[in-house]
């Protein structure tokens, strides 16, 4: 499962690296909102990247667009607990890719929206023996060994409480896809959020075609043989905690489990 992550990009700066549109960013206020986050947490506002025609030109080309959605998709037949505001259920902040397309919260997404989501790495937990009887949990931090970008495949939604009729406004929501662990992440959790190549962007985006079956299977240890897996300081445990010091380096000692 991915259920931390951390990103230190913002919407402008990832329009521009993209070529996208950025709809993210809030009228004039530069990134308002979207600082650093070295600690996501389902229910945060994350930044996701679609394609998808300009609306007032359906005819015209579907360009790359950076959107912020709340993670945790919110199916759009779900109901209002108050006007304006979904009501609370089970945060779907992962979704398994092999089942995602027969799932009903997740199966019309998979047809037609489907995004990015990027990040610099996230976090998995191991439960680590300290002695008789006491165990603790561990974290590790799984990124690029470059410091590059990942960009994991998600799926999106749009919900409306439609009792507030023409006033509704939209609220976007975001899951991210998993598949079972390969290569050396089978030794942290037997999940891992499901990467999206860029040279599979193209299908993966695309509004108007169903993605290719394949893009949803469990890749090759070799998708990834790049990334660098570390023990990080157990600050992460709690989502109150949030900066740099979250990755920084910790003694040998604090990762006992043999990534060799």
């Amino acid at each position: 499962m991915c259920g931390r992550y951390a990103t230190t990009t913002n919407p402008a700066t990832l329009a521009v690296e993209l070529d996208a549109l950025d709809e993210a960013t809030p009228g004039t206020s530069s990134d308002k909102g979207f600082n650093p986050n070295y600690n996501v947490a389902p229910t945060n506002q994350v930044l996701t990247v679609v394609e998808r025609h300009d609306r007032d030109h359906p005819e015209d080309p579907a360009t790359l667009r950076i959107r912020a959605m709340r993670w945790g998709l919110i199916p759009p037949w779900s109901k209002a607990s108050e006007p304006g505001i979904p009501a609370k259920g089970k945060p779907l902040f992962n979704a398994r890719a092999d089942k995602a397309a027969t799932t009903a919260s997740f199966r019309d997404a998979v047809k037609k929206r489907r995004c990015l989501v990027p990040m610099d790495g996230w976090y998995e937990w191991v439960t680590e023996s300290e002695g008789p009887g006491k165990a603790v949990k561990q974290p590790f931090f799984m990124s690029r060994a470059d410091g590059g970008r990942l960009y994991m495949a998600g799926l999106w939604s749009v919900w409306r409480d439609r009792s507030l009729g023409d006033d509704a406004k939209p609220l976007l929501s975001c899951t991210i896809l998993t598949t079972d662990a390969v290569g050396d992440l089978t030794k942290i959790h037997d999940r891992m959020p499901l990467p999206m190549p860029r040279e599979h962007w193209a299908a993966w985006l695309d509004p108007d075609h169903p993605a290719p079956e394949e893009l949803l299977e469990t890749p090759g240890a070799e998708a990834v043989s790049d990334i660098l897996i570390r023990p990080v300081p157990s600050l992460v445990n709690s989502v109150r905690n949030n900066g740099p010091e979250l990755l920084a380096e910790v003694d040998e000692k604090a990762g006992q489990i043999s990534l060799i």
